[in-house]
């Protein structure tokens, strides 16, 4: 199975950079549709492709609930966002944008909860036994 391929520092630097300013919207302005979604937001991370002309950003409501309403309410606002993005970033290209929702903590949380199951447990003392 091949490796996916690690992002370059330029990639890294401009997806910091998008959740940066992204951040400074929802802190500074909230959301424009708030009549419809009235909760906190943190942006995760923001992936750009290596032509950096697209970048993912990965969001969570606060609760993980409603989640589609926010992806629905953060699209609705993509021209905005693009708009104050291309005023602050100073690349070649404003990438287009996308919204997703960050999945890696329900996925950290499922690790969890198998790592603590009585079984596994069992066996991670059992192994560690024979380490020492």
């Amino acid at each position: 199975m091949p490796r996916p391929k690690e992002r370059s520092q330029r990639q890294l630097r401009v997806g910091q950079e998008i959740r940066r300013i992204l951040a400074e919207i929802v802190i500074r302005e909230g959301f424009l549709d708030e009549a419809n979604f009235q909760q906190s937001v943190t942006i995760t991370e923001v992936q750009v492709s290596p032509d950096l002309k697209n970048a993912t950003a990965f969001v969570m409501p606060l609760g993980g609930v409603n989640s589609d309403e926010l992806i629905e309410d953060l699209t609705k606002q993509i021209h905005y966002y693009r708009s104050v993005i291309a005023k602050q970033l100073k690349t070649k290209y404003i990438p287009n944008l996308h919204f997703k929702i960050d999945t890696t903590f329900d996925q950290a949380e499922k690790i969890s909860r198998l790592l603590n199951q009585p079984r596994v447990k069992r066996d991670i003392e059992t192994k560690d036994e024979e380490d020492i």
